[in-house]
């Protein structure tokens, strides 16, 4: 059986490495470290080697997982894409979900309450357009629909608000070429007809 022969820390002091018969072995993160209690001179089989790499991996994909998961909160589609992105083994995804539940990183209702807030504050944005994220984000569509019904969105306030915000575009215009462009840009962030009607039929023709 191979023989630890050495272990050194790698240069970010968070991870070791393991040599065995004078040669690399693995890399192996501190906690897994202590826990298994290697030790130079100590004999260890191929088998266990296998494992402890298992473990080691599922390790760094964690740490990973946990800085990408700390920018900003993220629904479980989101982690579900960065999963495969990154190609991990979907032999250790339900480990990784199960502590990203418990450190109460993975929770879409929480989320989706998070974005609205986040969207409604910083963005004149539309019930539908905010509907159009979730899907894109992996949102159950019961989750969408309790989370839109308890905010309050003014869309009218919204739908004026962006075209004021881009007024630039248009005030050159004649105004029916600029009516219809505003018409034409409100539909495309998902405003209603209605509203459309209410905020540009000021504008003369």
């Amino acid at each position: 059986m191979p023989i630890i022969t050495s272990i050194k820390p790698q240069k970010n002091q968070k991870r070791v490495n393991i040599y065995l018969d004078d040669k690399f072995g693995f890399g192996l993160d501190l906690e897994n470290f202590v826990k298994l209690g290697l030790r130079a001179g100590q004999e260890i089989s191929d088998g266990e080697i296998e494992e402890i790499i298992r473990k080691s991996e599922f390790q760094i994909t964690l740490d990973k997982l946990l800085r990408y998961a700390t920018l900003r909160p993220r629904s479980e589609g989101e982690f579900k894409n960065w999963l495969r992105k990154h190609k991990v083994h979907t032999t250790i995804h339900k480990r990784l979900f199960n502590r990203l539940k418990r450190l109460e990183l993975l929770d879409d209702t929480k989320f989706a309450k998070w974005w609205v807030g986040q969207r409604l504050q910083f963005k004149f944005t539309s019930k539908k357009e905010l509907e159009y994220e979730f899907k894109n984000k992996g949102i159950d569509r019961y989750i969408i629909e309790d989370t839109l019904s308890e905010v309050n969105i003014d869309e009218e306030k919204f739908a004026k608000g962006l075209l004021e915000k881009r007024k630039y575009r248009w005030e050159k215009l004649p105004k029916l070429v600029a009516k219809k462009k505003m018409t034409e840009f409100l539909g495309r962030k998902g405003f209603d007809w209605e509203i459309i009607k209410k905020v540009t039929k000021d504008i003369n023709t």
